[in-house]
């Protein structure tokens, strides 16, 4: 005797709850159908062609394009390469069956980024592959949970403590100090991210790791690069990092992100004691010259984990973007001795000086450097949000992408600065070429240098715009004037003439900066 013999009523039951669930399926399908077409309607939108690919349906013909570019490091090239292809500045594209819309408008930007930002969130995959390794912070909330983060990190990041430069002066000498000054070969990159390093937990915790004068924060830089070298995989192909590891790489990321854990609690832990020390003494006696985000924190909560979680967003923003945009600006300078004699000029106006804030800010040619180089090799060259809500944006739709682009809502767009950094329709026929001169007022021809909105995103814009941008460009023009100062010589010792991409969450050129220096 069957089920449905034996208990006539629960079968009944059952057929008639699975014909509603059904109905009910159905009729949201077709509210949400109705809703879609109207909003088309109403906005002329459409949706974005396909790109060419022969595997529409799990992508796998994109994968390896994909992997076999990043095992290459040219994927960041073959991102540029894909929109001339299709003759298109926004298309489609499947990867192991997961749909994605890739744009480099600028129009489009401006609308996730500033105008409508609040339809757009991170995505649940990135937030699910940041997690294990950042926690609940900035680079991984959404909503009220980012805001706060933000709100805290603000005063880290006013004019008085960006502008205070003798803070970097420590750091910067323990750098010289440890310069080769024979000219034998060094690679910069090592010591830009020490330096950067040891700046960055001075200006966070108010302590610094000091791994300039000391080698024990070797094996948390190690272990720091290598979780962020599998975290940035995860996001891209989400679970099948996971269940198939050997496509990717090996990595024994629970134990690096164990250990980065336990260096970044050390300080954790003394924030805390801190804190319970002061809550004895009187309340004007609690106040320092300077804003400590730990401080703050720690007078916030208790959860040790979410202290923790803040610390390492903001420690990877202040550590990796500078010590990369600092790499990819003496890697060149190495290249371009026409460059490197500009910029000794410049900085000898300073007649050895050491260099304050204001004066910084009129080195225009530094500037102009650094400039050149965040565009032409942006340190966060690509990104993503996911819609929360069906929505459209300016441009992309159609079959020539000219009209309004229909999004759904869990569409994931996504774009390539590097790429929109190269546009020629932007920055002129020679966009390729690495020329700093194109962001200088030509005051023989009163022609004015480069002013660019949009379409210039080193430093993301709108809500999200990166706070600590004025901290990075004056640590990384203070540093690049001081060595200046120091050295009268550079040669490079790279065989390789071409900047090759390194990326993980950030991007640095591959072999560094191998240099030879030449003392005063």
């Amino acid at each position: 005797m069957g089920f449905a013999d034996r208990f006539p009523h629960l079968a009944k039951a059952s057929v008639f709850l699975a014909a509603i669930l059904i109905l009910y399926t159905l009729a949201q399908k077709l509210v949400q159908f109705r809703s879609r077409a109207a909003l088309k309607q109403a906005t002329g939108a459409q949706s974005a062609r396909h790109y060419p690919q022969w595997d529409r349906v799990y992508g796998f013909d994109m994968f390896r394009d994909a992997m076999t570019a990043f095992r290459e490091h040219r994927m960041l090239r073959r991102s540029t390469e894909r929109f001339q292809i299709s003759g298109l500045s926004t298309y489609e594209i499947v990867v192991l069956g997961r749909s994605m819309v890739m744009t480099q408008e600028p129009q489009n930007l401006k609308v996730i980024q500033a105008l409508e930002h609040k339809k757009w969130g991170l995505g649940e995959r990135r937030k699910t592959s940041f997690k294990p390794l950042l926690g609940d912070g900035i680079f991984t909330n959404d909503g009220a949970d980012w805001a706060h983060s933000r709100e805290m990190l603000r005063p880290n990041f006013v004019r008085s403590q960006v502008g205070d430069v003798k803070t970097f002066e420590r750091h910067v000498a323990h750098l010289l100090s440890k310069l080769p000054k024979d000219g034998s070969t060094v690679n910069l990159a090592d010591y830009f991210f020490r330096l950067t390093m040891d700046s960055a937990t001075e200006f966070l915790f108010g302590e610094s790791t000091d791994s300039l004068t000391r080698d024990s924060e070797e094996g948390f830089a190690a272990a720091f690069n290598r979780s962020q070298e599998f975290i940035a995989m995860r996001a891209r192909f989400g679970f099948w990092v996971r269940w198939f590891p050997f496509l990717f790489g090996e990595s024994d990321s629970t134990k690096d992100q164990e250990f980065v854990h336990k260096f970044v609690d050390y300080y954790v832990e003394k924030g805390c004691a801190k804190r319970d020390q002061m809550r004895g003494q009187k309340q004007s006696e609690e106040k320092s010259d300077r804003y400590i985000f730990i401080d703050e924190l720690v007078s916030q909560t208790n959860d040790r984990t979410r202290i923790r979680s803040e610390l390492l967003n903001i420690l990877l923003a202040g550590r990796d973007t500078t010590a990369s945009l600092l790499t990819n600006v003496w890697w060149t300078l190495s290249k371009r001795p026409d460059l490197w004699a500009k910029i000794q000029a410049e900085v000898a106006t300073l007649d050895g000086a050491h260099p304050t804030f204001e004066q910084l800010k009129e080195l225009k040619f530094v500037r102009a450097l650094l400039n050149e180089s965040l565009r032409l090799y942006p340190v966060v060259p690509q990104n993503s949000r996911q819609a929360q809500e069906d929505t459209t944006l300016p441009v992309g739709g159609g079959p020539d992408g000219t009209s309004p682009l229909f999004v759904p809502k869990g569409q994931v767009v996504g774009w390539t600065v590097y790429g929109m950094h190269r546009r020629q329709d932007f920055y002129g026929a020679d966009a390729e070429e690495f020329r700093p001169e194109r962001w200088l007022d030509d005051p023989a021809t009163g022609k004015k240098g480069l002013r660019p909105g949009w379409e210039y995103l080193p430093f993301n814009g709108g809500a999200r715009i990166c706070l600590g941008q004025q901290f990075a460009l004056t640590e990384a023009s203070y540093t690049t004037v001081r060595l200046c100062q120091a050295f009268s010589g550079i040669e490079s010792r790279d065989p390789v003439d071409v900047w090759q991409e390194s990326i993980a969450l950030t991007c640095v050129n591959l072999e560094g900066a191998k240099v030879g220096l030449t003392a005063r």
